[in-house]
């Protein structure tokens, strides 16, 4: 057994780049950290200033509305100036909003830094994909997107059991070693980079790129504006997870913060059990077949949160969804991957934070639902929605295939 995972963890290593190494590392720590806190903030905001779910939603959606610019243009920078410089940015301004989040009282800071948090998030996030790529040749890529993905939820698995642990002593202590633990990240990932010769991978792919010329040929893209449509929709109904979940599941059973901790942990750990084998039963498959899978699981998991009245009814409903998570997320980022051209990768997978709408836009619906509603045709509603987003993932690649075939045929 030892053996066997010795030899595998060596052929990784053989395999890919070092940085692709480091970037999953840090991932998995970075994970660890932000899901602390992050998940509790809609119980922290409701316990600690008793606002209306409408405007806690506001204050978690809003975040994402910030990201949605800034991952274009954190994107469309990184291709001109360089992955490392827009990474590091966007780490130290973590440590500056969870350092926030346990010292600020008012709402209205709260929804400043939340801000800065979608910002952070949106030009992290794409650029590291983007470098991730940029050092893995284009068949292993859509491995590289499904261990990153991995490493997410293995951080996932860690973080809310600390953060409930962090939370008994105080309710601002996960948001300040969240800050610590970003800090510490910042500078090792920076000492690592420069170790890893980030400056001659940096220098072979940077382009001249503007953003004002990047953002001419987003706009004239079809396909992506059908995938960006899908995300959108999609992303909608993923968004509850994070801002209305909490609440309702907190007013439906007892304990229910207890419970939602551990339905995190449910999340990432079925992410870690299932994300091999579903990735390679749908390897052959293609990306699109993976989207409509995963989109099915996800309004399944869905109603099951609509119907739930005790704990196992909520933790099966979560594997249900997980599974869609599982299926969905790599995919997605596999088709941005093969539609970007060359030298605009960083463009096209900041661009993909226009999807950040659809996180803005599900918590204050969600809000809405939740408090005039109520969960049960709030989450009715969600399975139906995430529905529809297949559809717009299946134009684009029609279109995708017509355009290819066409220059084929020349």
């Amino acid at each position: 057994m030892f053996a066997a995972v010795k030899s595998r963890l060596l052929h990784f290593l053989r395999e890919y780049h070092p940085i692709v190494h480091v970037l999953l590392v840090g991932t998995a720590l970075a994970r660890i950290a932000s899901s602390m806190s992050m998940p509790f903030l809609a119980i922290y905001l409701s316990r600690e200033s008793g606002l209306h779910p409408i405007m806690i939603g506001a204050i978690i959606g809003v975040g994402s509305l910030a990201g949605m610019a800034g991952g274009f243009v954190g994107g469309a920078l990184s291709d001109r100036l360089g992955r490392k410089f827009i990474m590091m940015i966007a780490l130290i301004g973590w440590v500056i909003v969870f350092t926030g989040f346990a010292l600020a009282k008012a709402p209205l800071l709260f929804m400043l830094f939340n801000m800065l948090n979608g910002l952070c998030r949106s030009l992290y996030e794409p650029v590291s994909q983007a470098l991730m790529a940029d050092v893995t040749v284009k068949e292993k890529r859509l491995n590289v997107f499904s261990m990153r993905y991995l490493a997410i939820n293995v951080g996932v698995a860690v973080g809310p059991l600390l953060g409930a642990y962090f939370g008994m002593f105080e309710a601002w202590l996960p948001f300040l070693v969240t800050a610590f633990i970003y800090l510490a990240y910042a500078a090792l990932l920076y000492a690592l980079l420069q170790a890893f010769g980030i400056r001659q991978i940096e220098g072979e792919h940077r382009s001249g790129v503007t953003v004002r010329s990047a953002w001419r040929v987003i706009a004239s893209d079809r396909v992506f504006r059908y995938y960006i449509a899908g995300g959108i929709i999609g992303a909608i109904g993923y968004s509850q997870m994070m801002a209305t979940l909490s609440q309702y599941v907190q007013q439906s059973v007892a304990d229910g913060a207890t419970l939602f901790a551990l339905l995190m942990t449910i999340n990432a750990v079925t992410v870690v059990l299932l994300q091999v084998p579903l990735s390679k039963m749908f390897e052959s498959r293609g990306p699109m077949a993976a989207i409509a899978v995963g989109g099915l699981m996800f309004a399944l998991g869905d109603i099951g949160y609509a119907v739930s009245v005790g704990w196992i009814g909520f933790m099966v409903s979560m594997v249900l969804f997980t599974v869609g998570e599982v299926l969905n997320f790599p995919a997605t980022n596999m088709l941005i991957d093969r539609l970007a051209p060359d030298g605009m990768r960083g463009t096209y997978f900041g661009a993909q934070s226009f999807t950040n709408l659809g996180h803005f836009l599900g918590p204050l619906a969600g809000g809405v639902l939740l408090s005039e509603w109520g969960g049960g045709p709030l989450f009715s509603v969600m399975a139906v929605v995430t529905v529809a987003g297949i559809y717009f993932y299946w134009k684009g690649q029609q279109v995708y295939k017509m355009f290819h075939n066409s220059h084929e045929n020349l």
